[in-house]
């Protein structure tokens, strides 16, 4: 262990005013995270990476200067060494999030968490049960609530500019073909394989409700859902199990095609990005991802798949103190996740669709409409409208000055903003509305 330390000093300097980081799953997220390491090379360092694919871990390693002896295939191989690093940020998949964030939260490691936080409601009490049992500071990768357009409406109605909310209408339009590659064919596709679409989409918005509401708690919730069109009995007569081998007049006018998805819109247009490259296990060229779609699960037709969560869902929350909340999932949208929020107070009204530039309020008072211009993000992290980069960089900073109360989206807030999930997927199921107790239990 000491050669392992002495290495890590000579290769990277002083440690003082850096924060040092192990990524769990190398994927985009953890891509992204890391990529803060370009930004801010004096302050942050990846000095380990874990993922099971190869391509992945060499592309992360290449990007943050990471030594093989410290790439691993397995995360396991990593916890078991002694301490090395001052945090952990795990990106793997949502059923895979449990295991290592509780193992990590037992070494003393501060953890970045992508979200969800877990996919059970029992998974997400023990991970913050740990992490406080161990003085272990746990951030859940709620990146919205750093975006400037929350951060606005936030700041509207906690200086009073509406009065006292009475109720919101949030909308999550999740885009029809973002629907396809993610919850038809996708990691996200079937609930036992991985969680409900509500918590894997939509567990961003819930958690945007709660943190309007404020001091106002959730305690009574509805939700109703369907899995609507993606199912054997859509599928057109002749149609083939794969897309590259319908017949054309079929598959020209299929909006899902996988074809016209991630070869025609993805590689022939230059774009390898998301969610081209999540198809292939190496470089997403035209060679790769059309074996992928000869031979996996996003080349198959949407008609053919064993998906089962839902593609729209409402919920419905009350608020003590009277207030409501409804949240709108739908799959079936031209638009990709630009969220639309309204917010109804005593005194006023919030108004907002993401991509717009200003924050819109009316005051009733003055009868006086503002126009609330946002601040733009631009640059290499500038995903979810700029909350990606304000997200490490608070994580980091919190880290560094051992001062976490600038984060937002720490253990107990996500726990109860994931808890008001749970309650909505217990309510769509049993057909009925359940009552969240002042101990965070159900009813």
């Amino acid at each position: 262990m000491d050669k392992l330390l002495q290495k890590l000093s000579k290769m990277f300097g002083n440690k003082k005013n850096k924060t040092t980081a192990i990524v769990i799953g190398a994927g985009m997220r953890g891509y992204g995270y890391s990529y803060y390491q370009r930004i801010k090379p004096d302050r942050f360092r990846v000095i380990a990476v874990a993922d099971p694919k190869k391509y992945q871990r060499e592309k992360l390693q290449t990007l943050c200067g990471i030594s093989d002896d410290m790439a691993f295939k397995d995360w396991r191989e990593v916890v078991e060494r002694e301490k090395f690093a001052e945090c952990v940020i795990i990106c793997t998949q949502d059923k895979l999030h449990k295991e290592p964030t509780v193992a990590f939260a037992k070494k003393g490691y501060h953890i970045l968490l992508e979200k969800p936080m877990a996919t059970t409601e029992e998974d997400c009490r023990e991970i913050v049960r740990v992490c406080k049992e161990n003085n272990v500071f746990l951030t859940v990768c709620h990146v919205l609530r750093y975006t400037p357009w929350v951060r606005k409406i936030k700041e509207l109605i906690d200086s009073g500019a509406i009065g006292d909310v009475v109720n919101i209408q949030h909308l999550e339009p999740v885009g029809y073909w973002h629907f396809a590659h993610s919850y038809v064919r996708g990691n996200w596709h079937n609930e036992s394989e991985s969680s409900p679409s509500l918590l894997a989409k939509c567990c961003h918005d819930v958690d945007l409700v709660c943190h309007w509401m404020g001091e106002r708690k959730c305690q009574r919730v509805s939700s109703f859902g369907h899995l609507s069109h993606f199912n054997k009995e859509n599928k057109p007569k002749k149609a083939a199990n794969r897309c590259l081998e319908c017949p054309k007049e079929l598959e020209s006018k299929c909006p899902y095609s996988a074809k016209k998805i991630y070869i025609e819109d993805g590689i022939k247009a230059s774009n390898t990005g998301w969610p081209v490259f999540v198809l292939t296990a190496g470089p997403p060229d035209i060679e790769n991802v059309t074996e992928a779609l000869r031979t996996g699960p996003y080349g198959r037709c949407v008609y053919d798949m064993d998906n089962d969560v839902m593609s729209q869902q409402v919920v419905n929350m009350q608020f003590t103190v009277g207030a409501t909340a409804s949240l709108s999932m739908i799959g079936f949208t031209g638009s990709v996740c630009t969220r639309e929020v309204n917010v109804f107070g005593t005194k006023g009204e919030i108004r907002y669709k993401d991509g717009d530039e200003s924050v819109s309020q009316v005051d009733f008072t003055t009868r006086r409409r503002y126009k609330h211009k946002l601040e733009s993000k631009s640059g290499p992290l500038s995903g979810h409208g700029g909350g990606d980069q304000v997200l490490i960089e608070s994580f980091v900073s919190a880290i560094y000055h051992k001062d976490f109360s600038k984060i937002d989206t720490g253990a107990d807030e996500t726990l109860a903003s994931h808890l008001v999930v749970f309650a909505a997927e217990k309510a769509r199921k049993e057909n009925r509305v359940v009552t969240i107790n002042e101990d965070m239990s159900f009813e």
